[in-house]
């Protein structure tokens, strides 16, 4: 493929979009993405929870140009359903935006304890659990550790750094323990001074300064609200604290904690690849809660579009398979593997998968099953990480290539995340990057998604930017079922938007390089253009 060109994909004037009985459109030529004017106001609420779908020319928002696309490109046409996989923590298919687009298994008699269809999974109505009833999990490089010193560079390695995590751990738990307490305390004051629980910006700057108690509650209050614009109350910020505090204590209590055995209550043994005889049909988990990372990221991809709730999701017309294979802590290959298949298996056409480590016992297992995806004409979209590293010099896993040599296939685009204001900080602080490793950026910063219990919530992460991609992915292979995988892929890597400055990485303004250098495609995506140029390689109008 030819990535080296640094500006948006030339759409003229002259080329027209035909689409089964609808008007022609004309699109707008963009040739300099760099004299866009950036926006300087802070996001209202509504910009932040739909600004993946903004445009960049129309709303100074890096978003994938979505609305647009739909409104100009997409009005009256029809599509085919495409089947998307998420392999991630589970799925809550009982919420009020998700429930409508779920993957149904026809072949499968729900309930009856037998498998029908001769699949090798009893009962896997909406998809599969490999994780059993298993919630919590050491990282990898624990389980390295566990298996004993083999004298070898990776047990080094993985001592090492469980030695700096572990600590790094002890002190960020006790910090966020330590600031909730502060902001505790600070809104109890408030709260007596205002007569009520909640109150606005407005009410802390109001309150008067003349009582020392009062004047350092409001700087607590003021300053914790200040380091994060989606979070408008204090209750907002506290759940957050709450959250940073249960995370930490997780990682503690299972991640790394060389005591804990996450793996017994599945029943396998991880190491072998053929003992395939484990988990079960309930795709949310034991724990409903413990899904909010795959609910989240299956409302991005497909959440029901246009229904008056919480949310639309980038693409129409899909059908979301739930595959449980990550918990809380390192995925097993194994069971990425087996995700992988079951997913191809069963008619998935796109597979997300939002997960990711950096020791990996037996890559094989899922590099041999991103190949028989591509066999298939199955498309995996990969989120990059979230340890802003430049993975051209640290392998991640998945991955699709050993050692930045040759990639084994044309199917598996990794994605980067991208912050909600476009200029030199539009790299996400945590997004890791690569110019050989990394194929495209997408919106990753401050994504509002489903999460369990028919609720909505703000994330972030290459986890979010990931199914924003696997979205357009679908919409593509939804309208344009003629387009392979690997042409996919290609679509959306040529068609997105180049700027030519640089940008901040790792949230060090130190450290700046060119935007076209740190991805293959040195694009943003963009589902406008994306379908623009779908039109032109199904009509073999344009050859990729």
């Amino acid at each position: 493929m030819n990535l080296s060109r640094s500006f948006l994909f030339p759409v003229s004037a002259a080329l027209l979009l035909a689409g089964c009985g609808t008007t022609a459109i004309v699109s707008t030529p963009i040739e300099n993405i760099d004299a866009v004017p950036l926006k300087v106001a802070d996001l209202n609420n509504d910009e932040f929870k739909a600004w993946p779908h903004a445009d960049l020319i129309a709303d100074t928002i890096p978003g994938m140009s979505v609305n647009k696309a739909y409104e100009e490109l997409l009005k009256g046409r029809k599509g085919v359903k495409v089947v998307v996989g998420v392999v991630d923590s589970g799925v809550d298919i009982e919420h009020e935006d998700l429930k409508d687009v779920l993957w149904t298994n026809e072949k499968e008699i729900p309930d009856n304890g037998i498998d029908d269809d001769g699949n090798g999974y009893v009962d896997d109505v909406h998809g599969w659990n490999f994780l059993g009833d298993a919630l919590h999990e050491n990282l990898e490089y624990v389980r390295v550790l566990k298996k004993g010193d083999d004298g070898s560079e990776t047990y080094k390695k993985a001592k090492a750094e469980y030695e700096k995590e572990y600590q790094e751990a002890q002190l960020n738990k006790t910090q966020y323990e330590q600031i909730l307490q502060m902001v505790k305390n600070a809104d109890a004051t408030v709260q007596e001074e205002l007569g009520k629980e909640d109150y606005t910006r407005e009410d802390l700057e109001g309150l008067p300064s003349s009582d020392l108690k009062l004047l350092q509650a409001r700087g607590v209050l003021t300053n914790v609200l200040s380091i994060d614009p989606s979070l408008s109350t204090v209750a907002e910020v506290k759940e957050e604290l709450k959250e940073g505090v249960e995370y930490f204590s997780d990682q503690l209590n299972y991640n790394l904690n060389l005591d804990f055995d996450g793996r017994g209550l599945v029943g396998d043994d991880p190491d072998d690849i053929n003992d395939t005889d484990y988990g079960n049909n309930n795709v949310t988990g034991p724990d409903k809660e413990e899904a909010k990372h795959g609910t989240h990221v299956s409302g991005i991809i497909a959440a029901s579009r246009n229904n008056g709730k919480g949310m639309n999701g980038v693409a129409n017309n899909v059908e979301i398979m739930a595959v449980r294979a990550v918990p809380d802590g390192d995925e097993y290959d194994k069971d990425i593997a087996l995700a992988i298949r079951y997913a191809v298996d069963n008619g998935a056409k796109v597979i997300n998968t939002s997960f990711g480590k950096y020791y990996s016992p037996h890559p094989e297992w899922v590099r041999d099953a991103i190949k028989y995806a591509a066999e298939n004409d199955v498309l995996i979209v990969n989120a990059a990480g979230n340890e802003s590293k430049d993975l051209d010099k640290t392998n991640v896993y998945p991955n699709d290539a050993v050692d930045n040599g040759k990639e084994i296939s044309d199917n598996f685009l990794t994605v980067g995340a991208l912050d909600y204001t476009y200029g030199p900080e539009m790299i996400a602080k945590f997004s890791n990057y690569g110019k050989n490793n990394v194929d495209v950026f997408a919106p990753g910063t401050k994504i509002w998604s489903t999460i369990p219990d028919n609720k909505y919530k703000f994330e972030q992460g290459t986890s979010m930017a990931s199914p924003e991609v696997a979205g357009v992915a679908a919409l593509i292979r939804s309208y344009y079922p003629d387009l392979s995988a690997s042409q996919v892929k290609k679509i959306i890597m040529h068609s997105g938007l180049a700027a030519r400055t640089n940008v901040i990485l790792e949230g060090n303004p130190e450290k700046k390089k060119p935007f076209t250098e740190i991805s293959r495609s040195g694009r943003m995506v963009n589902a406008y253009n994306a379908i623009i140029m779908a039109d032109k390689v199904s009509r073999k109008k344009l050859d990729l």
